[in-house]
């Protein structure tokens, strides 16, 4: 196994994690109707943050997994923090936009706190499905692992953002309708990724010389060591 500070594509992964992140919350005020489905514009993208979730988990383990989960959590902290300032700024007398961008943007921070701990919790259910059942299988049904992970960190994931984002806002039946159909979409994503997904994991098993599995790991979401 190579050398933990060889890994040349870990920071990368990382960087496009967090920017997946951000743009989810741009785009999560947004509800689609699309062939009888209702869901966040935000599947337009988030499912991507499980693709890079499972990539680290897979190949460089749990632990370093969880690492970048909170790292994606603290950029959207910093997120939050810039839209609130910038919002509170006065704008400028031949700047006529400040209503359209609080309108745009006014929900981000309720739906910025929720997608927060639905991402956590999301992620990091989603990591510690994947890497407990590569335990299991000693590393094989590796299709199976990423489908049932994505399902599992899906599913908290997607309950957790519909009732803190939307609960007072749609009536129950519309929260379960926006629920399933994102919920669906994204796992079905997940699914159609797999030709994409399962060659790059392979390939960077190959490319990092590591395909970690976790023996030894402390599953502890909040420790942040090895």
């Amino acid at each position: 196994m190579r050398d933990r500070s060889e890994r040349r594509y870990l920071v990368p992964i990382a960087a496009l994690f967090s920017g997946v992140l951000i743009v989810s919350l741009i785009l999560a005020g947004k509800i689609v109707s699309l062939a009888g489905l209702t869901f966040s514009a935000a599947v337009i993208v988030f499912p991507l943050s499980y693709l890079f979730g499972d990539v680290l988990t897979e190949v460089y383990g749990y632990a370093s997994a969880r690492r970048v989960v909170w790292a994606g959590f603290a950029a959207q902290i910093v997120w939050i923090a810039s839209y609130t300032a910038a919002a509170a700024l006065p704008p400028a007398p031949f700047w006529p936009h400040q209503q359209a961008f609080e309108t745009v943007l006014g929900s981000t921070p309720r739906i910025a706190l929720a997608g927060m701990a639905a991402y956590l919790f999301g992620e990091l259910a989603n990591a510690y499905v994947l890497a407990r059942m590569k335990l299991r299988t000693a590393g094989r049904f590796l299709a199976l692992r990423l489908i049932v992970s994505t399902m599992v960190g899906q599913a908290i994931d997607t309950t957790l953002f519909v009732t803190l984002a939307f609960a007072g806002v749609f009536a129950f039946d519309e929260l379960g309708r926006i629920g399933f159909g994102a919920w669906a979409l994204k796992v079905a994503w997940e699914v159609a990724a797999l030709p994409v997904s399962l060659p790059l994991i392979g390939w960077l098993k190959r490319a990092e010389g590591e395909d970690h599995l976790d023996r030894d790991t402390d599953f502890n979401p909040f420790h942040l060591g090895g």
